[in-house]
């Protein structure tokens, strides 16, 4: 009969396997993706103002062209997470590209608004999947390593950012924003072009008993990265929780009675995954509905502040923040000062570093804390119009800080959940952020537009100031655990952070 020295689990391999040239691909794929998200996200400041001018269209249509990208992203990150916990992570990501490349690059032929909407809904949908490649790198990364080079995949999305304001500043005043679409939409197509060449996460593989196919990969990374695995078997987390235990796990409390006799970690992985409604009551289960619920709260409050400061950005320097209103024309959208977008995208740089140089030291609660009141005080002399410079120089000052918690919650909410629920946990997470970004709109364009500039800011400054105390009232700190497979070893750990 083995003993415990004669066996490891995923996590002891990854870090007998350390981070190398395996892992450094699987950043560079999973950080194309996350670049492409960013430059969707980021045309939005710029693809409106000019629809616009040559439509004609009035500031509620001009906030729809957003919020229907927001609202196709909180449907797609509910389902992509589902569909990446039963079916696995490379399914998930395969499709959402998919999505996001076609109805990208058709959104730049649209002739009317109501095309423009239904593919730009279309673009959110598969921009949904975000999460599941954030947490399919995060699956590779060794326990001990996990902030920073999480903080180094969230700066793909800084490129991103910054490469779509460089992009937009040449093509927009020269070609107008179906180029800008059409362009925006390729890097997408890289995720295509070299899927075949994806593994699968050995953790998801394992949960779901596949310990063989597991083993492959795992011995994949070990001949690249010129290292050896653990001597012994490789075995589940769920296998060990087993065999120290004559008990019951919670996760199988959640199944019907006539099931519990099977306590197969097979069974046990399969069974948790088996569909969305099983899915969806882990995460309100006893264990995590805390956890979840305030991380709604916080992915809410993180997504309508970046959001809504990107667009932001762009309406307080194009003359709306001095209720100056001109006839719309044709060059309207130049009115658009790119250099000033340019400038504050870079502020996504220092909140990166910021983030890698915190998230461990203070740890990641406090850390998100601080960048949200931080940012909270960047915006308070906003709610009375302030010179241009001033007006650009706070901006930068609150994105910096809004760029750390975004950074930091990506690293957070994936260690928060078990395996058999992650990409679901955070994806329903991220879509209830979603609706943070389809209300933003509305106060940065429609407020502002309505010399109203107070009132959203005030806003602003309400929804960040209750995120940072939601963050206070998560329940444990995640920083340096490894991660957990399963309820059981979830709630282990919660007493470790107290």
């Amino acid at each position: 009969m083995e003993d415990d020295r004669e066996t490891y689990t995923v996590d002891e391999a990854l870090v007998a396997l350390g981070f190398g040239n395996f892992q450094v691909y699987v950043l560079i794929y999973a950080g194309m993706g996350w670049v492409s998200e960013a430059m969707e996200m980021m045309l939005l400041s710029f693809v409106g103002s000019a629809v616009q001018s040559v439509w004609g269209l009035s500031s509620h249509e001009e906030s729809l062209i957003t919020s229907i990208v927001f609202a196709g992203m909180l449907v797609g990150a509910y389902s992509w997470g589902i569909v990446s916990d039963v079916y696995g992570r490379r399914k998930g990501f395969l499709i959402t590209a998919t999505i996001t490349f076609a109805a990208g690059f058709l959104s730049a032929f649209s002739p009317n608004l109501v095309v423009l909407i239904v593919f730009r809904g279309l673009v959110g949908v598969g921009l949904g999947g975000g999460p599941v490649l954030s947490s399919w790198f995060l699956e590779f990364i060794p326990a001990p390593q996990r902030g920073t080079w999480m903080v180094v995949f969230s700066s793909f999305w800084t490129l991103g950012t910054v490469l779509e304001a460089s992009i937009a500043w040449f093509i927009m005043p020269r070609l107008g924003w179906r180029w800008l679409l059409a362009v925006s939409a390729l890097p997408s197509s890289l995720l295509l072009l070299f899927y075949r060449m994806t593994p699968e996460s050995p953790r998801y593989l394992c949960m779901r008993g596949r310990t063989s196919d597991a083993l492959a990969v795992l011995e994949k990374i070990a001949r690249v990265n010129g290292r050896k695995l653990p001597s012994g078997k490789l075995v589940s987390e769920n296998h060990i929780e087993l065999r120290e235990t004559s008990n019951v796990s919670e996760d199988t409390e959640l199944l019907p009675p006539r099931e519990k006799d099977n306590t197969s970690p097979e069974y046990i992985g399969s069974q948790e995954s088996s569909n969305g409604i099983s899915l969806l009551a882990m995460l309100v289960s006893p264990e995590l509905v805390r956890s979840t619920l305030l991380l709604w709260m916080v992915f809410f409050g993180n997504a309508f502040a970046y959001y809504g400061l990107v667009l932001l950005t762009t309406e307080l320097n194009n003359h709306h923040n001095r209720c100056i209103q001109k006839e719309l024309s044709s060059a309207n959208h130049q009115q658009v000062n790119y250099r000033d977008i340019f400038i504050t995208s870079f502020a996504e740089f220092p909140g990166l570093v910021l983030s890698a140089a915190i998230v461990d030291r203070l740890g990641r609660k406090l850390s998100m804390a601080a960048m949200f009141f931080l940012s909270f005080i960047f915006l308070l002399p906003l709610v009375v119009h302030q010179p241009q410079s001033l007006t650009t120089g706070l901006l930068f000052g609150s994105r910096v800080c809004i760029t750390a918690t975004f950074t930091i919650l990506y690293i957070y909410a994936p260690e928060l959940y078990p395996t058999s629920v992650r990409t679901t946990g955070v994806g329903v997470a991220s879509s209830v952020g979603r609706i943070g970004g389809i209300v933003c709109p509305l106060v940065a364009v429609g407020l502002i537009h309505g010399c109203k500039q107070s009132v959203a800011i005030f806003l602003f400054e309400s929804i960040i100031f209750v995120s940072g105390v939601c963050v206070w009232l998560l329940p444990f700190e995640t920083g340096g655990l490894e991660l957990s497979n399963s309820l059981s070893s979830e709630k282990q750990n919660i007493p470790l952070q107290l």
